[in-house]
Parts: structure tokens; sequence; C-alpha cells
């Protein structure tokens, strides 16, 4: 992740919650006053944002100090100690909201991978993610799913093309779209091509795409659509995957299977900041 864009979030959240200054905080807590605490997990899950929730605390006051005492990507049990801090109260107490959210949507993307990626273990599928991420934050959830196992799909419309059903229409069809986008994307951008149907997968593979989706398919029609394609282009089963038996999809012989769940429906990991007297 580049550092100056984590920063941007971090500020932009910051600001969200700060707004002209935690009027709690200053009123009540004494400006001399140091606190120590622990990040402590409050359910099982796989632990990611470490960085980030550090991040935070820094950019709020040099003098909080952050310390792990798990590595980024491990899966903790209720009751793990996930970090230690200490520095001045005021600034701790600041922070937190804004630590704890990052910490815990990263921590819950991450988790529901690692469920994913255990379901197809043993299958040549891959987990990917989706653009439908939370607006603002998608850098740090496609990297959640990178440290749950998963692989990211594209970042951004900028960095590979996926023609969808609404492009097809409006360039009348797959053969007229895919020739129009070759014609003037780069070498090193892969064509992808959404199919709802077997015919449309022919028409694919004869135009050539790089990756086909197999978008809302039953298993057995995606299974006979891995057949025609064979070694031609790879194949991405998508579709509501969050709802479906993911061990039976994967054995259809999919390369990738794309989950949208990951990042759009996410239950943040239940993480907390105690302070210890």
């Amino acid at each position: 992740m580049f550092s100056f864009e984590i920063d941007r979030i971090i500020q932009n959240a910051l600001n969200e919650d700060i707004g002209y200054g935690d009027v709690t905080t200053e009123s009540c807590v004494p400006e001399e006053a140091a606190i120590r605490g622990v990040f402590l997990a409050k359910e099982e899950g796989v632990v990611c944002g470490l960085s980030v929730m550090q991040r935070v605390f820094a950019l709020v006051d040099a003098d909080i100090r952050v310390a792990f005492r798990v590595p980024e990507g491990r899966r903790v049990s209720k009751g793990d100690i996930i970090a230690d801090i200490e520095g001045p109260a005021r600034s701790v107490l600041t922070g937190e909201r804004t630590a704890l959210n990052l910490l815990q949507r990263m921590s819950g993307v991450a988790t529901r991978t690692a469920e994913a990626v255990a379901a197809v273990s043993g299958t040549k599928a891959r987990i990917t993610d989706t653009r439908k991420t939370t607006p603002g934050l998608r850098i740090l959830e496609k990297y959640a799913v990178r440290v749950g196992g998963g692989v990211n799909h594209r970042i951004g419309l900028s960095d590979g093309v996926l023609i969808k059903d609404n492009h097809i229409i409006a360039a009348g069809g797959i053969g007229p779209a895919v020739a129009a986008v070759r014609s003037r994307i780069p070498h090193t951008l892969k064509i992808e091509v959404e199919a709802t149907n077997l015919d449309e997968v022919s028409q694919a593979l004869e135009a050539r795409a790089d990756i086909i989706m197999l978008d809302n398919m039953t298993n057995e029609q995606m299974k006979e659509a891995v057949g025609r394609i064979g070694d031609r282009a790879l194949t991405e089963a998508s579709g509501n995957m969050g709802d479906r038996d993911l061990r039976l999809v994967a054995e259809t012989g999919v390369d990738l299977i794309s989950i949208g769940a990951l990042t759009h429906t996410i239950k943040a990991m239940d993480i907390s900041l105690k302070f210890i007297d």
C-alpha cells in the first residue's frame, strides 16, 4: 500500500470524527494524564490493519507508542491481546474510534476471505474480490482480501477491461465490443467478457477474450463452459457467490471465484481497546 494514500484515507477519517475537537476528552481528561492499554479480540478472526491502526495514532500524536502482540494475518481467538498501546490519554482517546473502525473492518474482510479460501482448499480455484467496496476504502479492503488469502480483481476502471452485459448491449454485441476495446487498449491489459449462457461463452471465445466470466450460471452450466473453454481463456465464476456452496462451484473447474460479499456485506471483527489501571 502507498503510504501517501493511506495517510489521505486516515486524515479524512480523523477530520470526519474529530471535527473542531474532542469535547468530551478535552473536558474531563487532564492534559498531563498518560495511559496504558491493550487491543483485545472479542471474537475469533484474522487480524488485519495493524500498521494502519498504528498510523492513525502516529498522525494524532507522535508520543503514542503501539506494539503488536501478533503479526498481520494471524488468526486469533476470543480474549487474545492483539497489541499494546501507551501514551497521552487525550490523544489515545481522540484517535481510538478511527483506529478501531479501520482495524475492525479490515479484520472482518480478511476473516471472511479466509473462510472462502478454506472452502475451496485443494482445488485450483482462487478467491477474488470485486469493485463492490466501501467508497474511499477500496485500497484497504483489497489489501485485507490478500491478507485473508484471496487475490485481487482489477483495482478500478483503468487497470483492466471487463465487458459486462450493458457494455455488450451498447456496443452491439460481444464481438464488436471486444474488437473495439482491443483496437484502443495497450497490449499489457487483459480483456474479460461476461457471459450469462453457453452461447455467449462461444461468442467470447470467438472474440478471443482472455478471461470469461460465467455470470449467474448453474454449476452444471459452468462445468460445461469450462470444458468448452479449456485452456483458451481463464474462467471466473460470478453472481451471488457469497450465497453459494463454494466447494461445489470450485469443483466445476473454474479458475477464479469472485465474491462481492467479501467487501460489501462484511461484519466487522469485534475488537476493543481497554485501558489498564
